[in-house]
């Protein structure tokens, strides 16, 4: 009978006394929360009994953070985990961002892919080539594949236009042909039929930036708005998703191409979201693309810019991807050696000297080095030091230290061990200050993210940015209430993201939620794993302060530590996310 009773309890879990911070940005308020099934059941003074009971008295309890810009579209294939997004309070992830993913694609063109995911996002072809199963062609078998992982978090995906077009085009595609009207109604269909197999909308890239290793720009780069708008009205056939795009701004004008983007809103009734940076060669630029969309909104038309809470920085260091040096023929020479021998034959004299004579950028496939000087280069540091300031640069220490900018850099890389990092702000940063990021973030238009959780593996560890959000802005510098910074966490990018059934503490929806000592929040010092297929290494860092995250009720991660419990699986997108937008047809 004992046994029976235990077997009927009212739930499946009760969080009780926690400090519940719902979503909405609304003050926090004192109660108890219990989940059945997967969903939360009952909020307040909960009276019945649960099979496991959490004391949450002094602590946060959340939703579950949404993270809508990551690349896990292989990672979800061959890892359960997807850290280090899930060890940050991430139970839901959108990826397929910047045109980049794995479907549609043809069996001939899967190098293709790999190759320009690795020039992207940095993430090694063998890695890839290792762990890829390839049991799809079409989006849908994609999405198919993913239902049958289970993982830590759930996953959202996105069509990739690079695919796609490759898919529909071949090698008219890679060679930036212009779509035909047979290609764009192709596209068209196939964008219709990837939302309605799951897709949350498509992603596109219009970046000089994004190359494969080759050096060939990505093909999406000059992709004209006709076929844009086609894809976005496959979109508008299925009545569901949204369009992400990263783009310079610089053809034929921003406005101009700010206008595209107008148009293709108003035609298609689907919402947008782009990547918005501060770029050190146009300090100011920033503010009009901000400006533009928050006056697009004004006008019905949903453009949201995705913003970031601190500089994006490389990780320059022996044992990471990238270093001044890689692109030097004696580094490549003993690249291939364990940490420990290269260290080794790096202290030799003529090593050193042979790496310091020769040109670090003629041999380099790190297109980024071009932009790189050692005057925005600086010691990473422990504790890492994300805000140096000039006088800390690698340049000027060298000039005091009476050695060359190349010299010094040597040497730092060259400490504890070959472990240490050179840190190099990319964006964001023009005047060595987090101020950008504040006014950014300040912007209620404004989305959190760029965080590209599971890309650039061996050189930039931003997937920790709630984590940066909650420790630095809200519990540091006090910016942002707890409130405000847990809204911009849950219900803003799951609302952005067209999810509905998650982001906020409600009675019926689903049970992602954190549970946090919200001043304990914070990252270790970020350092290399090789954990990857064929053997690949990748940035990684601890977490402290998150007492426990849920997915679907079920405790995923205790203090850190995962436990092996794996509810998370592909989430299908549902109709119709933008149903509050005026329909221009």
């Amino acid at each position: 009978m004992d046994g029976l009773n235990r077997d009927l309890r009212d739930y499946d879990l009760i969080i009780r006394n926690g400090t519940l911070v719902d979503g909405t940005g609304e003050d926090s308020v004192l109660g108890d929360i219990a989940i059945k099934d997967g969903i939360i059941a009952a909020i307040g003074e909960v009276q019945g009994k649960a099979k496991t009971e959490i004391d949450a008295k002094n602590l946060i309890v959340s939703p579950g953070f949404v993270d809508i810009h990551t690349h896990y579209d292989g990672q979800a294939i061959w890892d359960s985990q997807l850290k280090p997004s899930s060890l940050h309070g991430v139970t839901t992830v959108v990826m397929g961002n910047c045109g980049v993913g794995f479907a549609p694609c043809k069996k001939e063109d899967r190098v293709k892919l790999v190759e320009l995911m690795e020039g992207v996002e940095d993430i090694p072809a063998p890695v890839m080539h290792e762990g890829l199963d390839w049991q799809w062609e079409t989006f849908k078998e994609y999405v198919e594949a993913l239902e049958t992982k289970k993982l830590d978090i759930d996953v959202c995906a996105l069509l990739p236009h690079a695919a796609l077009r490759v898919y529909v085009m071949g090698e008219r595609a890679i060679k930036h042909e212009i779509a035909n009207e047979k290609d764009m109604n192709i596209m068209r269909k196939l964008a219709k039929e990837a939302v309605e197999a799951g897709a949350f909308g498509f992603s596109t890239s219009r970046t000089i930036s994004h190359k494969s290793l080759k050096g060939e720009f990505t093909p999406t780069l000059r992709a004209h708005e006709n076929e844009l708008t086609a894809i976005a009205m496959g979109l508008s056939d299925a009545g569901s998703g949204f369009m992400e795009i990263v783009s310079d701004w610089n053809e034929p004008d921003p406005e101009t191409e700010f206008e595209v983007l107008k148009r293709i809103v108003k035609k298609s009734g689907r919402p947008v979201v782009f990547s918005c940076t501060q770029r050190h060669d146009r300090p100011d630029f920033w503010e009009d693309l901000m400006s533009m969309a928050r006056q697009a909104q004004s006008e019905g038309l949903p453009i949201r810019p995705v913003v970031t809470p601190r500089p994006i920085g490389l990780l320059l260091g022996l044992n990471g991807s990238q270093n001044p040096f890689s692109g030097t023929d004696t580094y490549k020479s003993i690249a291939h050696l364990p940490l420990d021998e290269r260290v080794k034959e790096m202290r030799k004299k003529d090593i050193k000297a042979k790496i310091l004579s020769e040109d670090p950028i003629k041999g380099s496939t790190f297109p980024l080095i071009n932009r790189i000087g050692y005057a925005q280069m600086y010691r990473f540091g422990s504790p890492p030091n994300y805000n140096p300031k000039p006088e800390d640069s690698i340049e000027s220490l060298a000039k005091k230290s009476g050695v060359t900018s190349a010299e010094l850099a040597y040497e730092i890389l060259m400490e504890n061990v070959g472990n240490n990092f050179i840190y190099a702000p990319l964006v964001n940063y023009a005047e060595h200050t987090f101020d950008v990021c504040q006014k950014m973030l300040e912007d209620k238009n404004a989305i959190m993210g760029l965080g590209d959780g599971g890309a650039h593996v061996g050189f930039i560890l931003d997937a920790g940015y709630p984590t940066w959000l909650i420790s630095y802005w809200s519990v540091k510098k006090k910016v942002f209430s707890m409130e405000e910074t847990i809204r911009r966490l849950t219900s803003d990018t799951a609302s952005a993201a067209g999810l509905k059934d998650r982001g906020c503490l409600k009675v019926g929806l689903k049970a992602d939620l954190n549970i946090i000592d919200w001043e304990k929040v914070g990252s270790s010092d970020p350092f290399m794993v090789q954990d990857l297929p064929a053997g690949g290494k990748r940035l990684m860092q601890k977490t402290h302060g998150y007492v426990a995250t849920i997915v679907s009720g079920k405790v995923t991660y205790q203090n850190g530590n995962v436990t092996s419990e794996r509810p998370g699986s592909i989430v299908h997108s549902t109709k119709d996310n933008a149903e509050n937008l005026e329909f221009i047809n």
